[in-house]
């Protein structure tokens, strides 16, 4: 691990970028120049203390999962964030077909939707950043851990994950689901990481292996979506969805018709926030 260059890289980077940047305020009395330490600790959802003496050469070494929240963080382009895992002693990661690692781009955009249910989704369904309203809206979804992290799994395996979507949204979204994960684990092969998930849901649920063997493709979701939010009720969003491929990511982006009642409740939602918002409880 080299603590000299680590340190450097870490610095350099935080500088490079504004507060605008990442979508904070940039205050009055700025001195420093870019982002202040603290406010990449918050990005990153870490404390201050442990990234100020990771930038200053005198923390432990970082795990996988701490230097992809900061790579993220700083907005780091790919070959940056290959070039923070080798300073760091981890070696080059893996270019997965899962693509974990959030395009700078795409961050951006997310940043100036703040207040637009919004996430982004790599091909095996796993929610890789989320707007403050899509957190009010469907709850925190980048905190989880395993195969729940993907929705594929979550639809199929939770109850609960489906208590949002009214019910004639279901079966289509079931079916658009199986679709997507059926093209995913066919590009990929039957040792990757969608394969096991098909084969842990053909396990689990009957109706995900009932899907399955319809072997239906190119299954759609529709443009128009109903909702049924615990907090403001039902909602009528328009979703869509913005295909990255040379990330394999993509990102969702629901909107309601301006002056509609269901935009007043998107409004209502974030002013709210996320506090007590989770559909799960």
């Amino acid at each position: 691990m080299e603590y000299g260059d680590l340190s450097d890289f870490l610095r350099k980077r935080r500088e490079a970028l504004q507060p605008e940047d990442v979508g904070m305020p940039r205050g009055r009395r700025r001195r420093t120049p870019g982002l202040r330490r603290e406010e990449v600790a918050v990005l990153a959802s870490m404390s201050t203390d442990y990234y100020s003496r990771l930038e200053g050469g005198r923390g432990p070494q970082p795990s996988v999962d701490m230097l992809g929240s900061i790579a993220r963080a700083l907005r780091l382009t790919t070959e940056e964030r290959d070039h923070l895992f080798v300073l760091a002693g981890h070696g080059t990661p893996p270019r997965t077909t899962r693509a974990c690692h959030v395009d700078p781009g795409m961050l951006r955009i997310l940043d100036r939707l703040q207040d637009t249910p919004a996430l982004l989704l790599n091909r095996c369904g796993e929610t890789l950043a989320q707007t403050s309203a899509h957190i009010a809206f469907a709850g925190e979804q980048t905190n989880l851990d395993g195969m729940a992290r993907s929705e594929f799994y979550r639809w199929f395996a939770d109850p609960a994950s489906r208590t949002l979507y009214r019910e004639p949204e279901r079966s289509t979204h079931s079916r658009m689901l199986v679709s997507w994960l059926r093209s995913v684990a066919t590009a990929d092969g039957p040792t990757s990481y969608a394969a096991s998930l098909v084969r842990t849901l053909q396990k689990l649920s009957p109706e995900f292996d009932e899907i399955w063997d319809a072997h239906e493709v190119g299954v759609y979701h529709s443009k128009t979506k109903r909702f049924d939010h615990p907090v403001v009720g039902e909602l009528e969003l328009y979703c869509e969805v913005i295909d990255n491929r040379d990330q394999q990511q993509v990102l969702v982006v629901f909107t309601a018709t301006p002056g509609s009642e269901s935009a007043e409740k998107l409004q209502l939602l974030s002013v709210l926030g996320s506090q007590t918002l989770d559909p799960a409880r």
